[in-house]
């Protein structure tokens, strides 16, 4: 039986930051997965956004972490090597209601201690976004705020975590929990592992994982939105995240300039039916459409490249129905971080229903669940953590004498396989071969932005797929594209045995 000190449950960003966290302290610590990848669920599809903390409640702990984490984000992502771009957030209005809106987040920003907040009139709004409808009235300026690539930055932690000591399971769905004298018997993959902690960041499934122990007090009742991704063509059409606080509050909508120099832009939430996670509606596209040729009207909207679908966890407080024997609601949505400690179960952590700003807040929430742990099971510090990570190399990004001189000495990253975004073979070999690393075609993508440009993988995506086969050794049809069964190639007796680059 493999025995640990703190078991962590999911591999989001959360779970991440925790492991990463947990290593801190002289504690034996492993993160369970049940994908075969890391960051896949709610990580995977996201606005990416770092908050000022101008939108939280004054107060509260999800401001304070809100603030310390956007102030100190550059660091972070320094530390971990990891590409981030701060520019600043720009909340604007087109109506009486949205103006009473900003001023009150101003209050709440300088309240929280948020830097640099102002109010902008009109004119200081165009000059610093020439490009949104000259009926704008009122802009809040926060200059904390910015832009980062969500699994880019879990991956990073994840990395960080491993080369402290933490061990990660993939394919490793936790089944069961069994509550012993001193610690927890977990099931899972067909095992049973020991450990004296848990921390429950299981995303969607977290409020399953905690009733493994104990009676539902809080369950997730997801919604979700809609994206959309513009072409590098259109980068610069937008300097700020922007975002539109409507007249009618359902609209909402807001604009990010990505770190890879495309435009990403969110519509508002809608309820989820059933379990179709990640899908996309076509009626909050339309409405996104109409959105955008209202508030940016010269936006060209002909350069979407891609559409995509993402889901939020929302926690509620619920009570039994005797009537339907159905755990119903019983109040409006919890907007604070849920964090669940119970005198039952006190080495149990539950991190329950997190979302914005999760990502934000993740190096904080994971820094606060390893304390609160490392308390409960009474560790000392871990003085040999060490908290830099190297970038992975990133060819385009090399000045062009220095590119010429790497791929004399190792020749796999002259040959470029994805032209939208000039990524190399030796990139996309070495993204194999991370801890953990990819065993998927979109595995391979978040790692490297292989099959994320102009033409969205249709010259990459054979490539890269053979890379995988031969790295897996197995044939072409059997790569899976994101989890299992998901084939690209549907008919086994196709075959695509020939050397990328080589007809």
């Amino acid at each position: 039986m493999d025995v640990f000190d703190v078991i962590v449950i999911g591999g989001g960003l959360l779970g991440c930051f925790t492991a990463r966290n947990l290593a801190r302290y002289q504690l034996k610590t492993a993160l369970f997965e049940a994908r075969e990848d890391l960051c896949t669920g709610i990580s995977r599809a996201n606005t990416a956004v770092v908050y000022s903390g101008a939108d939280t409640k004054p107060g509260t702990m999800k401001s304070h972490m809100c603030v310390q984490a956007s102030q100190n984000f550059a660091s972070l992502c320094a530390e971990l090597g990891v590409r981030y771009k701060p520019c600043g957030s720009l909340m604007v209005c087109f109506g009486q209601r949205g103006e009473e809106i900003l001023r009150r987040k101003l209050a709440q920003g300088l309240a929280n201690g948020v830097r640099g907040i102002r109010l902008l009139g009109r004119e200081e709004v165009l000059a610093m976004e020439p490009h949104l409808d000259g009926t704008v009235r009122l802009g809040l300026y926060a200059p904390d705020a910015g832009t980062v690539i969500p699994w880019e930055f879990g991956l990073a932690a994840a990395e960080n975590a491993v080369h402290n000591g933490v061990e990660i399971f993939l394919n490793t769905k936790v089944t069961g929990i069994a509550r012993r004298t001193d610690g927890y018997e977990v099931h899972a993959a067909g095992k049973v592992f020991w450990t004296r902690g848990i921390v429950n960041c299981a995303g969607l499934q977290a409020d399953k994982i905690l009733e493994k122990v104990q009676k539902p007090s809080v369950r997730i009742f997801p919604d979700a939105c809609d994206y959309l991704i513009l072409d590098t063509k259109v980068g610069g059409y937008i300097r700020h995240v922007v975002f539109f606080e409507p007249e009618d509050k359902a609209n909402r909508l807001t604009l990010v300039p990505t770190v890879d120099g495309n435009i990403l832009i969110e519509g508002g939430k809608y309820s989820l039916t059933g379990d179709a996670f990640f899908q996309t509606i076509p009626a909050s596209l339309k409405q996104m459409q109409t959105m955008i040729a209202s508030f940016v009207p010269s936006l060209p909207m002909e350069h979407v490249i891609r559409s995509f679908g993402a889901v939020r966890p929302n926690p509620y407080y619920v009570q039994r129905d005797f009537q339907s024997g159905l755990y119903v609601p019983i109040e409006k949505e919890i907007h604070s971080f849920n964090i669940l400690e119970t005198a039952e179960n006190p080495a149990f952590l539950s991190l329950l229903g997190i979302k914005t700003p999760g990502l934000t807040c993740a190096d904080e929430l994971g820094r606060y669940a390893a304390e609160r742990m490392a308390a409960v099971l009474q560790s000392e510090v871990n003085r040999e953590f060490c908290s830099h990570a190297a970038a992975h190399l990133r060819l385009h990004d090399l000045p062009l004498a220095e590119r010429v001189r790497y791929i004399r000495s190792h020749p796999a990253y002259g040959q470029i396989v994805c032209r939208c975004r000039n990524i190399s073979a030796g990139e996309i070999i070495d993204s194999l071969h991370w801890h953990p690393g990819a065993v998927t075609l979109d595995g391979v993508k978040r790692r490297t932005g292989a099959g994320t440009g102009r033409c969205q993988g249709s010259f990459c995506t054979l490539r890269i797929m053979e890379m995988l086969a031969r790295e897996q050794a197995i044939p072409v049809h059997l790569v899976n594209k994101d989890g299992p069964d998901s084939y690209i190639v549907q008919n086994e007796k196709c075959s695509y045995d020939h050397e990328p680059g080589k007809s």
